[in-house]
């Protein structure tokens, strides 16, 4: 067995447990929304809330999280690598441009059209009506979110994962607070219910974007500068949009596919669409190690192929990958072992349809930990490489010719149960993160004889 440097398992874990910390605080937003509400109005409230979050997460983590930041990260790993900041600084400059213009577009389109969309994809009236008045008002705070996850990839592509940990948890304490006293009218506040959740949201978000931007313009190495948007290098444009691009692609490979599997549980009652939502909120928690190791893996690869230390990328890429499948199989033991108790925590005890299904589902969810930590911990080490192109091909593989057709016939066709959408899924996880393995081995034993 290959044994590795102290320093590099120290140096994985210094990037990515404020990485795990940060996505970790974020997800928290979405899971006290979603107790928070469950406790106040039940399985429609959920449903509303849930569908929204789906739909907005979705867009967002395609064009932003998952998107312009991958190419923002990977490039700015590279030239901080090369000790470049100058270039650095114009990649970040001009993700940042491009981000402005997404979030704005995003925005007030699902402000404008929000109660069309959710009665076009099948929600009844109970749940279009709640759920368009919380996502008018959740628009404000993903705008701000959008800008918040440019700036952070920025710093994370430097080196720096504290400080958006930081920014996260300001969000979270905000946000946290001010969802016990607009939901529940605590504190001489009105009870505002779900538009009480999205209101916290929209101000949690924007304070965070304050803090980011503070820090930008007073502490930050790396600076967004004006000049480089007049200055507007078609280069350095295209090469981020190249790299973005494909990453954009996997995410809407995904998140698409899986967005159009919530419309089909939609279709089996808001019992089944709750317990969905529910076990989908708790497993988002289990998937923070793999993401903060994928960041630790991004950042790290692409600092070492800028260097040109193609033994130090490999080395990192294969710590990232067994910390990461350890971590993630952690939680594969608690799905397991306390199932019922983690689903208690989102709805009250009355609702025991509910409970019962998300049982079932989040024992199913135990299979995918570890190949879900092989794929995104892969996936970060191909786009340190600079190679974008492969996470988006598998993934493209893996949710439509897949996921997809499998769960219409198990819903449509065979009439089963929400726990066969977890089958499913985990049959996708275990294509996708052994694909996505053996092609990360063969990039580097072809292009750097690793």
């Amino acid at each position: 067995m290959t044994r590795f440097h102290k320093q590099t398992y120290l140096n994985v874990l210094k990037l990515s447990l404020p990485a795990v910390g940060e996505m970790l605080l974020y997800t928290l937003i979405w899971v006290f929304d979603t107790m928070m509400v469950g406790r106040y109005g039940g399985n429609i409230a959920v449903s509303s809330v849930g569908l929204c979050t789906e739909i907005l997460s979705t867009f967002s983590n395609i064009l932003i999280a998952s998107g312009i930041s991958v190419g923002i990260t990977s490039l700015i790993a590279r030239y901080t690598g090369a000790k470049n900041i100058a270039k650095a600084e114009e990649c970040a400059t001009i993700g940042y441009g491009i981000t402005i213009i997404i979030s704005l577009i995003v925005s007030i389109l699902f402000a404008v059209f929000a109660l069309p969309l959710l009665k076009t994809i099948g929600a009844d009236d109970n749940v279009a009506l709640i759920g368009s008045s919380y996502m008018r008002i959740a628009c404000i705070g993903i705008f701000f979110s959008m800008m918040t996850t440019a700036l952070s990839a920025t710093l994370r592509g430097s080196g720096n994962t504290v400080t958006p940990l930081i920014i996260a948890a300001s969000v979270n304490i905000i946000n946290i607070f001010l969802d016990y006293c607009l939901i529940f009218g605590r504190f001489s506040l009105p009870e505002l219910g779900t538009d009480g959740a999205a209101i916290a949201t929209a101000i949690a978000e924007a304070v965070g974007f304050s803090v980011a931007s503070v820090y930008f313009i007073k502490y930050s190495k790396i600076k967004i500068r004006i000049k480089y948007i007049k200055s507007l290098n078609i280069f350095r444009t295209k090469s981020l949009i190249n790299l973005s691009v494909p990453a954009m692609l996997q995410e809407a490979s995904f998140s698409i596919s899986r967005l159009i599997c919530n419309l089909f549980i939609v279709s089996l009652g808001t019992i089944a669409f709750a317990a969905n939502q529910i076990t989908t909120t708790i497993e988002s928690l289990s998937y923070m190690p793999g993401w903060g190791f994928a960041v630790a893996a991004t950042t790290l690869v692409g600092q070492k192929v800028g260097e040109k230390n193609y033994k130090g990328a490999k080395e990192y890429a294969s710590v990232s990958l067994i910390l990461g499948i350890l971590t993630m199989s952690i939680c594969s033991v608690l799905f397991l072992v306390i199932p019922g108790k983690l689903i208690n925590l989102f709805i009250t005890s009355n609702e025991s349809e509910v409970i019962k299904f998300g049982t079932y589902c989040l024992m199913v969810a135990a299979i995918e930990q570890p190949f879900t930590a092989l794929s995104m911990i892969a996936g970060g080490i191909l786009k340190g490489t600079g190679d974008t192109k492969t996470p988006f091909k598998v993934a493209l593989f893996t949710s439509w010719a897949i996921r997809l057709p499998l769960m219409f016939i198990a819903i449509f066709v065979l009439k089963m149960s929400v726990v066969s959408v977890w089958v499913i899924t985990s049959i996708q996880w275990v294509f996708d993160g052994t694909l996505l393995y053996i092609l990360f081995k063969k990039n580097f034993k072809r292009n750097y004889n690793l």
